[in-house]
């Protein structure tokens, strides 16, 4: 690990006004990747700034209905909120199905918005990657990609965002707030996230030596009838294959009147699928129109022999996810379903007699959340 230098915040001023008078300083939140990073060599800061101390906030009610949630906010503090349950249980979904308990007790609203891919060639100094080292070349696009994007990617980078919560976020149509120099600025998170383009370092349009304060919640009916389902190769603390963050409202008629979607591990941002959602606005609430938008938004998939299957997966997540709060009796087992074994490439992990393990499709409906985010 490369040496740095450490301070202390006190408030967001100070930590603002030091980060911006240090180009190359990070500030520390919880430290769950920033010090992994540190410690492979990947993230190389001159100055820590800690900011675990400051005084964010916590989760407070906007007079809209919505709310604001202080970037140190910790995670599981978030999944157990009362107001957090009823009104976005999607998010409470998302958290809980991160990482381990001990993590999410430590991990913050904020910083886990800023964390970065695990992407094995990003990870690994030794390999070539244009996120960590411009010019160097994408390792994984011949390499392994299995867990990695098909939305949003190009020939320098076919990276996914690795997080749950920021999916959850997307869906919920959610505003990350942070501090300059110059005041207190918002961006949308469609717009927060980028996708490489021509510069696969930057993850976010967060302003070098900004600082994120908060995150807040529009106030959004649909939000009460929303969930998150996360496909991975094992049921807990394991990142996810493909996962969706959805809220469905249908009227009498059996139309739907709104619905938000947003999916995860497809892309370097958590991807909001808008074509899908334009697709379904007054459309039946039936298992085969879900199918149809979903295929729809993954049109445009991009992918690599091994993470093709990824798009099989995410049709079938998007349909068993927006069944589920339609309230259909969809079990998706259908033999003849091109989904049904989601991930037929020979670089799927396999059991002990050498076949094609399932992956495991979170969260269980029926999961209670704990303070520390126990379901998982």
């Amino acid at each position: 690990m490369k040496t740095f230098e450490y301070e202390r915040a006190t408030d967001v001023a100070s930590a603002v006004a030091t980060l911006d008078r240090t180009p190359n300083a990070k500030p520390l939140g919880g430290g769950t990747n920033l010090v992994d990073l540190m410690k492979l060599g990947v993230e190389r800061p001159d100055l820590l700034v800690d900011v675990s101390r400051v005084d964010f906030g916590g989760v407070d009610e906007l007079p809209d209905g919505g709310l604001r949630i202080g970037a140190g906010v910790r995670n599981s503090d978030l999944a157990a909120h009362p107001l957090v349950r009823t009104r976005y249980p999607a998010l409470t979904r998302a958290l809980v199905s991160a990482a381990s308990g001990q993590l999410r007790n430590q991990a913050t609203t904020g910083g886990n918005l800023l964390q970065r891919t695990r992407c094995t060639y990003f990870m690994d100094t030794t390999k070539p990657c244009n996120k960590r080292e411009p010019g160097t070349g994408c390792g994984a696009v011949a390499g392994l990609s299995r867990e990695l994007g098909i939305l949003g990617v190009n020939d320098l980078c076919i990276a996914t965002h690795p997080g749950d919560m920021a999916v959850a976020l997307a869906a919920l149509d959610a505003i990350v707030v942070f501090e300059t120099v110059d005041g207190e600025q918002r961006l949308p998170i469609d717009e927060f996230f980028r996708e490489p383009g021509d510069d696969p370092t930057r993850d976010t349009n967060l302003p070098s030596g900004a600082l994120i304060t908060a995150v807040e919640l529009p106030s959004l009916p649909v939000a009460t009838n929303s969930t998150y389902r996360k496909a991975r190769d094992r049921r807990s603390y394991a990142f996810a294959l493909g996962s969706v963050a959805a809220a469905l409202s249908v009227d009498e008629a059996g139309l739907v009147t709104d619905v938000r979607i947003a999916l995860g591990a497809a892309s370097p941002v958590p991807w909001r699928a808008r074509k899908a959602e334009e697709a379904l606005v007054g459309s039946p609430a039936t298992p085969a129109s879900f199918a149809a938008a979903a295929q729809l938004e993954l049109a445009a998939a991009t992918t690599t022999e091994q993470n093709a299957f990824k798009v099989p997966l995410l049709t079938r997540l998007v349909v068993g996810v927006l069944s589920e709060l339609a309230g259909l009796d969809h079990e998706g087992d259908d033999p003849a379903d091109p989904a049904e074994d989601a991930d037929p490439s020979p670089f799927r992990p396999t059991g002990a007699d050498g076949s094609p393990r399932r992956v495991a499709a979170d969260v269980d409906p029926g999961a209670a959340t704990g303070p520390e985010g126990s379901a998982s």
